[in-house]
């Protein structure tokens, strides 16, 4: 069987299942902040079936976008893509980056406008334990998918999504911007700066913004903080550690509890990313640069803290710490973004702070084997996207006067 008539066959076997993989929910107005512009647009999503993939997913669906989604399987039963059903409301096909022929072959049959790249190996620890895994698939995947990209005349908008950790970290109480030096300390973070690099060096060889005629896309990349939410259940990552040792009556460890980060709710960069393409999609040649969609300074507290308040809310469970051991793989102590860039030239600013935050995540665990994971993903979408949000305060009928893509990132390693 061809390649092509593989990706056929088992995107008709999503469809058939339910025979819906296109109907809204009649909800659509009440979680769209965006114009109107995903509606009847095709969206390709690599990393579907992953933590922020799967959310995306429900977000676009209910914007009324016919959702592709190209990715390896979710990575437990348990995470949100299965418990959520997705794979019966979306275009659902298993492929790996690293297989440029198929993900080829699935450009070339639904045609994607918009993409959004999230699929990454996305675990510090683990890039210690399989480097060239790391490598393959963030910076060979991230190749990819822009050579795709490239030779696919439909694209419009293309998102890619490397991480905060991308910045040459130099231990600094201030927060990183975009103009801040690439770098990376440790396996994973040095492939999301690659990854940056790889994004810099397509959009000026090939999606040039002055020469927009010639090929009619527009770039960009996104960084965030530690985001966190429900249906994650990765390994080495501090929300599924806590659950998992709750659900099961057992001490939460902590490796490094002083250790700070700037936790936010998967909903604040994916209004973000959502927010973006859909000013690209508009204005291509302005806003085809690096953005940084981080949350507030106040959400930046330990992971000691955070357990701290996962227990709280829990209503149940302690936390048992050990020391930092000098042969530990390195973490930084220390790691913002300072998303001013974003809030000044995009109108975008986090909406829910770090008690919201982390009482959602607890909400959808404590809840997600009484009520359907869908719904529960849903309603909290709909709470985010009420009208109080700052960032929903956004004029999409007058064009912005500045050309943002003349703020991006430093080449210095």
């Amino acid at each position: 069987m061809s390649v092509k008539a593989g990706i056929y066959k088992q995107a008709q076997k999503t469809i058939s299942e339910t025979g819906r993989h296109m109907e809204l929910s009649g909800h659509t107005e009440s979680v769209d902040i965006f114009n109107g512009t995903f509606r009847d647009k095709t969206v390709l999503v690599t990393g579907h079936t992953g933590f922020k993939g799967s959310w995306l997913c429900i977000w676009l669906k209910e914007l009324g976008a016919r959702v592709v989604g190209y990715s390896l399987k979710p990575y437990t039963e348990k995470d949100n893509f299965h418990v959520s059903h997705i794979e019966s409301k979306i275009i659902h096909i298993i492929g790996d980056v690293r297989d440029f022929d198929k993900m080829k072959e699935v450009f070339e049959t639904y045609k994607p406008e918009f993409v959004f790249h999230l699929a990454a190996q996305p675990i510090v620890r683990k890039s210690y334990t399989n480097p060239k895994e790391t490598y393959n698939i963030n910076i060979g995947g991230t190749v990819n998918l822009m050579e795709c990209c490239r030779l696919t005349n439909s694209v419009r908008v293309i998102i890619n999504v490397t991480s905060d950790k991308c910045y040459a970290n130099r231990g600094c109480l201030w927060n990183y911007r975009e103009t801040d030096p690439i770098g990376g300390d440790d396996p994973y973070s040095s492939s999301k700066g690659c990854a940056e690099l790889i994004t810099t060096a397509y959009r000026k060889s090939f999606f040039d913004p002055d020469n927009l005629e010639r090929h009619n896309k527009s770039l960009a990349s996104v960084r965030a903080g530690n985001v966190i939410g429900g249906g994650d259940w990765q390994k080495d990552r501090i929300v599924p550690d806590c659950i998992r040792a709750l659900e099961k009556g057992k001490p939460i460890e902590i490796r490094n509890p002083e250790a700070t980060r700037p936790w936010q709710h998967v909903l604040e960069p994916l209004s973000g990313y959502l927010l973006l393409a859909s000013k690209m999609y508009e204005h291509p040649t302005r806003f085809c640069s690096a953005w940084n969609f981080g949350p507030r300074h106040a959400s930046a507290i330990t992971v000691g803290k955070i357990v701290d308040m996962i227990i709280a809310i829990w209503g149940s469970g302690h936390q048992r710490r050990y020391e930092y051991a000098k042969d530990m793989m390195h973490e930084a102590k220390y790691l913002g973004l300072d998303a001013t860039k974003a809030n000044s030239c995009l109108g975008w600013f986090p909406v829910w702070d770090i008690d919201k935050a982390v009482k959602k995540t607890v909400e959808w665990y404590s809840s997600y084997k009484k009520k359907d994971p869908y719904t529960i993903c849903l309603d909290q979408i709909r709470e985010y996207t009420k009208p109080s949000g700052k960032h929903l305060k956004i004029d999409f009928t007058t064009p912005t006067t500045v050309d943002y893509r003349y703020t991006n990132i430093s080449q210095a390693i």
